[in-house]
């Protein structure tokens, strides 16, 4: 089990868990009502202790999703929270990685492991992994395939890279950052859905879950929404 060192007295966390959740609930409230000027808001750690840090995380994402990226985060940290308070959860939703997509969840569980999720919507469409390229596709009405552009397997990569390179954000050593079992996790919202057609070895056990591994820049794992909960709670058993 990794030892985590304790940080100094007045270090603070980004937002995370109840006052990160208020603060997307608050940033949908505004979006739902208001036309938001986009630019002049810092997204960088030092936009989070702004009182209008909550609108940093609805610019994060392009002004056609906002209010769908911010529900859909709303959702999935309030079924983690009641799941997983009690076993010292820690969700940190809304990461800003330069000039990348932002993560959408990192969740730590102190000393045991570490999750990232990207939650992905392409639609009325299936998934496809084509072996040979490595590459995500995505297959729409009348069979029509294109590749997923940027590959959110390659940014889930990226985000772990990130945090090695960032643990300080979290008052993590090194050894914390780069030792600790990290699972990385591509969520599709539905109407999305994975082929159900993949090769059977790309397939793994997780507790009594199958899950889809997927390959590229490191291993993800795919699921779709309604098993969030289950496959986190299976992960973590993995190390409880």
């Amino acid at each position: 089990m990794t030892t985590v060192k304790d940080p100094p007295t007045d270090f603070q966390l980004p937002p995370h868990n109840e006052a990160a959740l208020e603060w997307i609930r608050e940033a949908i409230d505004h979006e739902s009502g208001l036309a938001l000027v986009t630019g002049g808001v810092a997204l960088g750690t030092g936009s989070f202790i702004n009182p209008l840090g909550w609108l940093a995380f609805a610019l994060a994402y392009k002004p056609l999703v906002r209010v769908q990226k911010l529900v859909r985060l709303e959702k999935i940290i309030t079924l983690l929270l009641q799941e997983f308070n009690s076993f010292g959860i820690q969700v940190f939703p809304v990461l800003k990685i330069q000039d990348k997509n932002p993560v959408d969840l990192f969740i730590r569980f102190p000393g045991k492991t570490h999750l990232f999720i990207s939650i992905r919507s392409k639609g009325d469409s299936l998934i496809v992994y084509n072996e040979a390229k490595e590459v995500l596709q995505v297959r729409r009405k009348k069979n029509r395939l294109g590749t997923w552009e940027p590959c959110p397997l390659v940014e889930l990569g990226d985000y772990k890279s990130w945090l090695d390179k960032n643990r300080a954000i979290f008052g993590m050593s090194s050894r914390e950052a780069q030792k600790t079992p990290t699972a990385r996790v591509l969520v599709l919202w539905p109407p999305t859905k994975a082929s159900p057609n993949h090769n059977e070895h790309l397939y793994t056990e997780i507790g009594n879950m199958k899950v889809l591994v997927l390959k590229r820049k490191g291993s993800a794992f795919v699921i779709p929404e309604e098993e969030v909960t289950e496959f986190v709670r299976n992960w973590l058993g993995k190390y409880e």
